[in-house]
């Protein structure tokens, strides 16, 4: 089947880089003479046949800016059949050859339900800053929420040595603890709380006042910089705020970066592998592939199975964990 008519999407939370791959997208299309159709905000506008055409004029000046031109949504609708059967008419109806979606896992699954009622080839590009999905080193916004983060910190540090504070900063993540992790690393912060190492509220207070011993007994007084990730202390931070205060009398400050994560200019990390990812996209489908997300590994794209992504658990790099308490007790 020739391929003249390539549609794309952004789905799911928005992420540094997702316009660059669009860009990468729209320009490798237009290179083979392929038309480049963008729908608006995921799979609502599928079902709601809600598009825009796409050129290379459009998308000139776009590697550096930040969120999506297309929006971004959740699509709650999409977990029923009929409105997945609606999107592969709507396909069908716009004389689409083939889609694009640049999402996380749940807009994979997305692509992977809209595959049992569309014939067309759909390749998937791993967007998302958490860095959760399984058969690609990194993803598309990671590398810039990790240094969104790596400033705050580097910020708030100042003020926290000045009136030896303890600041507990929270990140985002959900149930990965791969920005908690590298930004901690990054920052030089004195401790991390993981989703995939927490334990217990009474067992990780105690080892978070152990480490306050050992860095007090090394440097006498001084600030101390706890990353956690998000929604991760059983009933919210104000908790462990004031557990801290109780135990040490020391001022405890919450920073909570929220969606400032999503935001801003994505890094040149983020701009290659997004631009890398959206060109083996579209060349993937143009040699007949379909069902996969376009990943990377060792600095070179490769094709994953949609069903690999959804049934493997990434796990965070064994040598960082490995390092971590050693580098976190004297800092």
């Amino acid at each position: 089947m020739a391929l003249k008519r390539l549609a794309v999407i952004t789905s799911g939370g928005d992420a540094p880089g997702m316009n660059a791959c669009i860009r990468a997208i729209c320009l490798t299309a237009e290179s083979q003479q392929i038309e480049v159709i963008g729908y608006r905000s995921g799979y609502i506008g599928l079902i709601k046949q809600d598009y825009i055409k796409l050129t290379s004029s459009m998308v000139h000046n776009l590697i550096q800016r930040g969120g999506t031109i297309l929006h971004s949504a959740r699509c709650e609708k999409f977990r029923q059949d009929e409105y997945v059967k609606k999107a592969a008419e709507n396909l069908n109806e716009n004389n689409i050859d083939g889609l694009i979606v640049i999402g996380g896992n749940g807009s994979f699954k997305g692509a992977e339900k809209l595959g049992e009622y569309w014939d067309k080839p759909i390749i998937g590009c791993p967007g998302t800053i958490d860095n959760d999905i399984a058969g690609t080193d990194y993803t598309i916004g990671y590398h810039t929420a990790i240094q969104t983060a790596v400033e705050s910190i580097d910020k708030v540090r100042d003020t926290a040595e000045a009136f030896e504070r303890i600041f507990l900063v929270d990140v985002m993540g959900r149930e990965a603890g791969f920005i908690a992790l590298n930004s901690a690393i990054a920052s030089g912060a004195d401790h991390v709380l993981l989703p995939e190492t927490f334990t217990s509220a009474a067992e990780e207070l105690v080892k978070i006042l152990d480490k306050l011993d050992k860095r007090r007994h090394h440097r006498a007084n001084s600030s101390h910089i706890i990353v956690i990730t998000e929604n991760l202390w059983p009933g919210g931070l104000n908790i462990l705020k004031d557990s801290l205060y109780a135990e040490t009398g020391v001022d405890v400050r919450i920073l909570t970066l929220g969606h400032v994560q999503r935001g801003g200019s994505p890094v040149w990390q983020d701009r290659l592998l997004a631009t890398k990812l959206g060109d083996y996209a579209v060349t993937a489908m143009l040699n007949g592939e379909s069902g996969v997300m376009a990943g990377v590994r060792s600095a070179l794209p490769v094709s994953v199975e949609f069903k690999y992504v959804h049934n493997k658990d990434k796990n965070l790099n064994p040598y960082s964990m490995k390092m971590l308490d050693t580098i976190t007790l004297l800092g």
